[in-house]
């Protein structure tokens, strides 16, 4: 049942008298259940619920931790097609890609509860003493990754399971031990609140301190920004626009104890398209690439928004056959009209751009929330001068540059921002060719894809979701896969502790049999 309330910590409450209600794009009417936005007071209560609960979390041990990821993913399975037709109703986006996102959340739970219970991630490293070493002694040196405290994690609007609630950074914030304070996303409320629901009756279930989990209401920026701002958060991670995301980052820097924010924004992750592939294969790309641009009515974050491509016969002959396929594609649903309203604006903004011209644009009637997708071209030096073609335009939008050589599609990419991701097309024997643009596109992603597409993001331990900034605000963390737990730990040293007071990571006995680094080698080992 959702009730529009908050959760601080386990009670649900609702104290304040802003209210708003979620939008059902596809109907284009508003859902009937209506949310109280969280007051100060509530804000206040779930951070120091949290700061309590994170003394006695930190200390629980992993099985217990891994145990409450679980009984997470089994009562969010248990919401059954309440959650589905929730979320349905608040996106606009099908039941296929509802049940697929939720598959991913429980996934990515129970992938993290694997490692804790398995027990290595902690990095534990071990430098026994040496007493009489010359010409100093060695003292016995211990280190592990410990966690930061209350985490603040801001729901994102395209993914309202993989990316909110009880997604990626909430999974790995609480396998690290921290407590997580979630500022919900207000086009997706009902969904978050079933989640939170879901969180929290797995938290009772399996005995975890009250505070360990809150969801907070927000219609607006006040929420999260008070939040941010809140002296008892250790650290935020953020999903959404460079705008947001910087502001975010500005705010947590300006505090008087500046804070980390893990945010991923945004990317228009460039296809470098070679001459050989495209004179063997032009059709089929353009197809394939038709798809990948529409997929999601280009609602992902690694949508391929640029195209780029050496001039020729083969690439226009490419640029063609991108056009015939892109409008073959029935248009589909944004998630929000406030989406679509910033696609329209974003799009109208590149195309009054001068020497762009227009390839491809769904020209028929569509639905109301329904986007047209677009097609455009530029000739490489026209990218080169003007920077406001390099910004993203979220949707089902792309755009092809026409570089005149190898050495301008180099410069082009490295006047690129930074990214999420890069691919790169081509024959085998033909990239051995272009060892300049592949390492210059290396040096702008986190990820690169050969001969493939970008859209879709496998959850592994390999995977990095991350990339230079803007892509993200540091690009040596992943948002995605086992890895981010990264975020919400740092390491501490022990020195010339007593065994009987450290940790069990770190205990000579090693009790959870874990692999450490003792002396510089992996060991398994007591001492």
């Amino acid at each position: 049942m959702i009730t529009g309330k908050n959760y601080i910590g386990k009670q649900l409450s609702a104290k304040g008298h802003n209210t708003y209600k979620t939008f059902n794009p596809q109907l284009n009417i508003e859902n009937t259940p209506i949310y109280t936005e969280a007051t100060k007071e509530e804000i206040d209560e779930a951070v120091s619920l949290a700061s309590k609960a994170f003394k006695t979390f930190r200390n629980i041990s992993g099985k217990k931790k891994s145990e409450f990821l679980n009984a997470i993913a089994e009562e969010i399975l248990a919401l059954d097609s309440q959650l589905i037709e929730t979320y349905c109703s608040e996106t606009g986006l099908p039941e296929g890609r509802a049940k697929g996102e939720r598959g991913r959340t429980v996934g990515q739970l129970r992938a993290f509860a694997d490692l804790l219970n398995e027990g290595s991630w902690v990095e534990a490293s071990i430098d026994t003493a040496q007493p009489d070493r010359q010409p100093m002694p060695k003292s016995d040196i211990r280190k592990m990754l410990v966690p930061l405290g209350p985490i603040v994690v801001f729901g994102a609007s395209n993914f309202p399971l993989a990316y909110s609630t009880a997604g990626g950074d909430t999974a790995a914030a609480l396998a690290a031990g921290c407590p997580v304070l979630v500022k919900s996303h207000p086009m997706h409320a009902g969904t978050g609140e079933l989640v939170s629901s879901a969180i929290v009756k797995a938290a009772e279930k399996t005995g975890m301190p009250n505070g360990v989990f809150s969801n907070l209401n927000s219609s607006g920026i006040e929420v999260g920004t008070q939040l941010v701002s809140h002296p008892g958060v250790k650290a935020v991670g953020f999903t959404g626009s460079i705008r947001a995301g910087r502001a975010l980052y500005d705010l947590a820097a300006k505090r008087e104890e500046p804070i980390p924010v893990f945010a991923e924004m945004g990317s228009i992750n460039p296809v470098v398209i070679l001459p050989h592939a495209l004179k063997n294969r032009g059709e089929a790309l353009a197809k394939t690439y038709a798809g990948s641009i529409t997929l999601g009515t280009g609602q992902f974050c690694t949508n391929p928004g640029l195209l780029l491509g050496i001039k020729g016969d083969s690439l226009t002959n490419f640029i063609q056959n991108l056009s015939d396929e892109i409008v073959k594609i029935a248009p589909s649903c944004m998630l929000h009209p406030n989406i679509i309203g910033a696609y329209e604006t974003n799009k109208q903004k590149a195309l009054s751009q001068p020497e762009l011209t227009v390839v491809a644009d769904f020209d028929t009637d569509v639905k109301t929330n329904y986007a047209r997708q677009t097609v455009t071209t530029v000739e490489g030096r026209s990218f080169l001068k003007n920077t406001t073609l390099h910004q993203e335009v979220f949707g089902p939008y792309s755009m092809v540059v026409q570089c005149e050589n190898k050495e301008q599609l180099e410069q082009i990419i490295s006047s690129l921002e930074g990214q999420l991701t890069g691919t790169l097309i081509a024959e085998d024997d033909e990239a051995t060719q272009y060892v300049q643009v592949i390492e210059a596109l290396q040096n702008r992603v986190g990820r690169l894809i050969y001969n493939g597409v970008p859209t879709g993001v496998e959850v592994c331990p390999s995977m990095v979701h991350g990339g230079p900034y803007p892509a993200s605000t540091d690009s040596r963390f992943t948002a995605v896969g086992i890895h981010s737990i990264k975020r919400w730990v740092r390491p501490f040293s022990y020195q010339d502790w007593p065994n009987n007071l450290l940790p069990d990571e770190l205990k000579n006995e090693n009790p959870l049999k874990i692999s450490r680094l003792l002396n510089n080698k992996p060991s398994t080992d007591t001492i």
